[in-house]
């Protein structure tokens, strides 16, 4: 391997004391010992000064311009480096530092950058040149800075030689982000294009259409100008001008071209709004020299001079117009100002910046504090005597609150992430290493470390109590969210209305449509019994066709009445089927009107049934005349179910059941009728309730009837049945949800169609098959003899306790009215049978059984 050993030239160190470069430490501007060494990069000064126009020797000039806001950056890296080392988090290793002062140039900072590379451990400064520097050991293993972004891009070209971290606080400029051309470089701030991206939507959204712009003329500007410009113009606005400053403040142009930009504002009068990529020094001469000519407009501030103190301590800056600025984001800063207020105890033995400062604090220790940091800045231009310590630590105490002022929150926070950062990826590697020894691991392994493990696809980060966005645990994306990178910051909502995600989830995927399919089991299980039901209704048709002229099926209320019980009978069975299948809207519309409509001329004919039945068999005179007036079989049929019919109508016109699709469920969506209105859908099965409820007192007062007749008997059960299956429906109903709510109501109509079904006809069928000796003309009338004599009986006993008093026994009066109702309908089969008995029975029963009108059960 080919080896090359340069040896490191001694660099003159020109701080505001103009100490000669004795030796290369000389070119430190603060440090401290530790195990393992982190570099840093501020511009503490604001230019070199030169006595040439061009260099005549390859010596570094000397510094001018003392930097308050930067003196308070590189102070932010010290503070962040000793919280690490008093903190558990590198238990027995400790972090020193080596700050240099770049001086806002380049050739400087690559100086810098020289003393960082070189080897370790060595008697003199040298570095080494191999094909392979991955087993090279350098001094320090880490560099935090540069701010300024050209400058960051000179040093990270020569870090990459090595692959040595460089973390950069301020650096914002787009091509950093270029891991071919920066493999290196790592940052704790976005890059400009998120930036500009946010200054045209702002420009956008305030309706501005017509800018100007101005940039330095150097990486970050350039490439901050450009992308912006493509950003503005995709908006529809248009730039007035462009006008490039000079980078370096020691161009002696620099004055010129901020005149020549102010006239440019001045001459372009329409121009209100205007962008501003510029360093801090610029922009406060632009300012000041812009307040001068009167100049009012809006300035939309970047990221490195919109919260600057320096810039907003001008004289008289509220009649620069208004300043809208995006700035990073802000942290905790309560340990750095308990630091900051404590800085006169901090030792500075190996700190020149800390004590420079000090001396030029006594120079301008009579100078109020809002031109403090002018007068310090103007006295770094020259040397300063040495003070006593007693005057520099009261001048500290006197100015306690100065450096807080001109402190900037958000560079601040960033650069405590980057120190943070770098302590998380040190704790990770020496977690298997003895870092004690400097030699432990290689600069270009920290790469590969991190404060928290990569959240994989699925996950999200979760910051920690720490107020770093660098340390965070990794959870899993919850139900309905997911997240398809690496680190992603949050996960993704998924459309609840057609997608879902379990959790940890890389995607969404779409929701299946539910309903009570054909194919479900509980479906055919239904159908099955819907179609049982359906057959045992045309059984019992056939029968009773068959047995037309039978006593059973004549009390039964005749053919007509059972084919109609029947057929309604039927239709709820096939109501069913309307239930089962994809919802539609015509599907929706019939199911509850056809069962509504069917079941009440259902129970309407019942109810007529059970009307007769009393009629027939009640031998109360005043009950019997006000049910010969009630007894109107067509006209009660076509009411009570004309009403159901009327109910339905205006259900279907003003608020009609359709499909909707219910996306509560988080993974599948419920295809299902809504019914359109839940009063129209309880006042129809409250109306069929109140029908069954008067069918059920009718048939109660008739259940002692003939036992082999008695239909109003199995009239009660079939109407208990009902109501105990629809009571029970409401709450089940009300507490379902999902696809099988249809199978509810499935289910409540089928008990009660074949609770009323079976108690209505079965025993008649029992009778007609299995008895048939008592299903004979005589036998019914032996049975209703019985029955009456019975009646008759208790009738006599009755009227012989109440005239008891008088020891007669009174002979039931049989009016004229009475008689002629008795024997009005002689052709009923009933009426003959009675007849032929009392003829039969006249001695024993002509005096006390009343002729009473037997009709058809």
């Amino acid at each position: 391997m080919a080896l090359l050993i340069i040896p490191m030239i001694c660099f003159g160190s020109t701080l505001a004391t103009s100490q000669p470069c004795q030796t290369p430490d000389d070119f430190v501007a603060a440090t401290s010992p530790g195990h393992i060494m982190i570099g840093g990069l501020f511009a503490i000064h604001e230019k070199m000064l030169s006595s040439e126009d061009y260099p005549r020797r390859p010596k570094i000039q000397k510094c001018v311009g003392f930097e308050i806001s930067i003196f308070l950056q590189a102070l932010a890296m010290i503070h962040s480096i000793e919280m690490i080392n008093n903190s558990p988090l590198l238990s027995g290793v400790t972090l020193g530092y080596e700050i240099y002062d770049t001086c806002t140039e380049a050739t400087v900072a690559m100086a810098a950058t020289l003393r960082f590379l070189s080897k370790l451990s060595c008697s003199r400064e040298t570095m080494e040149f191999k094909c392979d520097h991955s087993s090279y050991m350098p001094r320090v293993k880490a560099v935090i800075g540069a701010g300024y972004s050209e400058i960051t891009m000179a040093v990270s070209r020569m870090l990459n030689l090595q692959l040595m971290p460089q973390v950069s606080y301020e650096s914002t400029a787009e091509i950093l982000s270029d891991k071919i051309r920066f493999p290196s470089f790592l940052r704790t701030v976005p890059s400009d294009f998120y930036q500009t991206k946010a200054m045209a939507h702002l420009i956008q959204k305030s309706g501005w259409n017509w800018i100007g712009i101005i940039a330095t003329d150097d990486d970050y500007g350039r490439l901050a100008l450009n992308t912006f410009a493509v950003q503005i113009t995709a908006n529809n606005v248009c730039i007035a001008f462009k006008e490039v400053l000079p980078a370096s403040l020691s161009d002696n142009t620099i004055e010129i071209r901020i005149n020549e930009t102010l006239e440019k504002i001045i001459a372009e009068a329409q121009v209100n709004v205007i962008v501003v990529f510029l360093r801090q020094f610029h922009v406060f001469n632009l300012f000041s020299k812009a307040i001068e000519r009167n100049i009012n407009k809006i300035w939309i501030a970047s990221d490195n001079w919109s919260t600057a103190t320096k810039i907003t301590t001008i004289p008289n800056i509220k009649r620069i117009g208004k300043v809208v600025g995006f700035t990073f984001t802000r942290g905790n800063m309560s340990s750095f100002h308990s630091f900051l207020q404590n800085l006169h105890i901090f030792p500075s033995e190996n700190n020149k910046l800390l004590h420079e400062y000090a001396m030029l604090l006594s120079a301008c220790a009579y100078v109020k504090d809002s031109d403090l940091s002018q007068c310090i800045s103007n006295h770094s231009q020259g040397t300063l005597a040495y003070k006593a310590n007693e005057d520099i630590e009261r001048n500290f105490s006197l100015r306690n609150d100065f450096l807080w002022d001109y402190t900037e929150p958000g560079l601040v926070h960033s650069i405590q992430l980057a120190v943070l950062a770098l302590g998380y990826a040190i704790r990770d590697l020496c977690q298997a290493r003895d870092c004690q020894n400097p030699n432990a691991f290689q600069p270009w392994e920290q790469i590969q470390s991190k404060c928290s493990k990569e959240c994989s696809p699925g996950q999200m980060k979760k910051t920690t109590r720490s107020q770093h966005i660098c340390c965070y645990e990794c959870v899993n994306c919850p139900e309905n969210h997911y997240s398809n990178q690496t680190d992603m910051d949050h996960c993704l909502l998924c459309n609840n209305e057609t997608h879902w995600a379990p959790v940890r989830s890389t995607r969404c995927f779409e929701k299946e449509v539910e309903y009570l399919n054909w194919n479900d089991s509980l479906a055919i299980l239904l159908l099955a019994l819907s179609l049982l039901g359906i057959l045992f209704v045309l059984a019992i048709g056939i029968i009773f066709t068959r047995n037309l002229n039978t006593p059973v099926v004549k009390s039964s209320g005749g053919l007509l009445v059972c084919y109609v019980i029947l057929l309604c009978h039927f239709l709820n069975f096939a109501s069913t089927g309307f239930f089962i299948g994809e919802p539609q809207d015509f599907t929706c519309k019939t199911r509850q009107t056809l069962f509504g409509v069917s079941f009440t001329l259902c129970i309407s004919c019942i109810l007529m049934k059970s009307l007769k039945i009393l009629l027939a068999f009640s031998f109360d005179p005043k009950l019997q005349n006000f049910l010969k007036c009630l007894y109107k079989p067509i006209l009660i049929i076509f009411t009570c179910t004309g009403i159901q019919v009327v109910i339905c109508t205006i259900w279907l016109i003003f608020a009609a059941p359709a499909v909707e699709e219910n996306i509560s469920l988080p993974r599948v969506i419920i295809l299902e009728c809504e019914e359109g209105s839940v009063l129209a859908f309880g006042t129809m099965l409250g109306y069929i309730a109140i029908l069954a409820f008067i069918c059920f007192i009718f048939a109660f007062k008739g259940r002692k009837l003939p036992e082999h007749y008695n239909e109003a008997k199995f009239i009660t059960f079939g109407m208990l049945i009902y109501f105990i299956a629809w009571i029970t429906f409401i709450p089940v109903y009300a507490t379902t949800f999902g696809k099988y709510l249809p199978a509810v109501e499935i289910i409540v109509i089928l008990i009660s169609n074949y609770g009323i079904l079976c108690c209505t006809f079965f025993p008649k069928c029992y009778v007609i098959l299995c008895k048939q000796e008592t299903n004979t003309k005589s036998a019914f009338l032996k049975m209703i003899y019985s029955y009456s004599s019975h009646a008759a009986s208790s009738l006599a006993i009755s009227h012989v306790s109440l005239d008891s008093t008088n020891s007669s026994i009174t002979m039931t009066d049989l009016s004229s009215g009475g008689r002629s109702a008795a024997w009005q309908e002689g052709k009923d089969l009933q009426a003959q049978a009675f007849a032929h008995i009392c003829r039969e029975n006249a001695t024993r029963v002509s005096k006390i059984l009343p002729r009473k009108r037997i009709s058809s059960i």
